[in-house]
């Protein structure tokens, strides 16, 4: 195995440290903390699921906080309207023209909170910002700044007021994540911070402090790009992606764009582990949470009960 370089090496240790960070205030998701991280090395976003009350908002907030990147949230309603998100022209009263004035979309980490309670259309204001990191308005193209992670937050679909994200709009997100309940141990701990007089939501006060910056992250994206992906481990992507075009239980199989978003989560992964090479470990640790959102079964399966999740297991066996 080749070493890292020392500047990589430095990347990735102040990278890792974040994890540390989000723990003071979060407690009990270090996969979710570890996905965005793994997302931000590679340009992807996050979709995070779970119900109300498991910390998906204090996480984002904590993730940027730890990275000294400019957060912004943006609560989707149903009366949430496109240009609330990315910006519109308004009138300047004092010299009679139109300015623009841009959206809360101008930020490094966007916390697009209960994502599907807003209509298709608005979410839809979201795919250019997502995939060219742009906002295009009055013929005029707008770049975002740099670093640019979107999170959005959805509540299960089962809840009341919610839309399901179309399929565009799912296929820009390179994880899909669940935020479940803490175990016992670790929701024990959050009464104690509470009863301690722990007040989560001001981060420095709990003591988060910035340990990484946007020239480390830059210098960890070149880290991951090093990587290395040995030819057979390319046929291992494929070979999984196509098959869930071919699985008969599945109505909708992976994109060739998930396809690659996998090869670049497998190359983060492996990178945050500290290794220079991509096994097929790594494939596997994050083919669930890359391709949980896109497929879609069967209708009849779907009936009785059949997860997608299952049939990808079965595929990976």
């Amino acid at each position: 195995m080749s070493e890292m370089s020392p500047s990589s090496t430095e990347a990735r240790e102040a990278i890792v440290a974040v994890r540390d960070e989000v723990s003071k205030v979060v407690v009990g998701q270090d996969g979710a903390v570890s996905g965005l991280l793994a997302a931000l090395l590679v340009q992807g976003h996050v979709l995070l699921e779970g119900v109300p009350g498991v910390a998906k908002t204090l996480l984002a907030k904590a993730l940027a906080a730890s990275l000294d990147l400019d957060f912004t949230r943006v609560q989707f309603t149903p009366d949430l309207m496109p240009s609330d998100v990315t910006g519109q022209l308004v009138l300047d009263d004092g010299v009679g023209e139109l300015r623009w004035r841009q959206g809360p979309v101008f930020t490094n980490v966007l916390l697009a909170d209960e994502l599907n309670r807003t209509p298709p259309r608005t979410q839809a204001a979201l795919l250019e910002a997502m995939e060219e990191r742009q906002v295009s308005a009055d013929a005029t193209t707008r770049p975002l700044p740099e670093p640019f992670l979107v999170i959005a937050t959805q509540n299960p679909l089962e809840l009341e007021g919610t839309y399901p994200l179309p399929e565009a709009q799912l296929d820009r997100f390179l994880f899909k994540l669940v935020v479940g309940y803490p175990n016992e141990d670790d929701e024990m701990e959050v009464l104690r911070r509470h009863d301690a007089g722990i007040d989560v939501h001001d981060l420095a006060a709990a003591g988060v402090e910035a340990v990484a910056d946007a020239a480390l992250l830059q210098a960890a994206r070149q880290g991951v790009a090093s990587v290395l992906v040995d030819e057979r481990v390319l046929a291992y992507v494929l070979a999984v992606a196509r098959a869930t075009r071919d699985a008969r239980e599945l109505r909708l199989g992976v994109s060739p764009r998930g396809a690659a978003m996998l090869l670049h989560a497998a190359k983060a992964w492996a990178w945050l582990a500290g290794r220079s090479f991509v096994s097929p470990d790594e494939v596997k640790a994050v083919a669930r949470p890359v391709f949980r959102h896109r497929l879609q079964l069967s209708p009849e399966l779907e009936i009785e009960g059949v997860t997608a999740e299952r049939v990808l297991d079965q595929i990976l066996d």
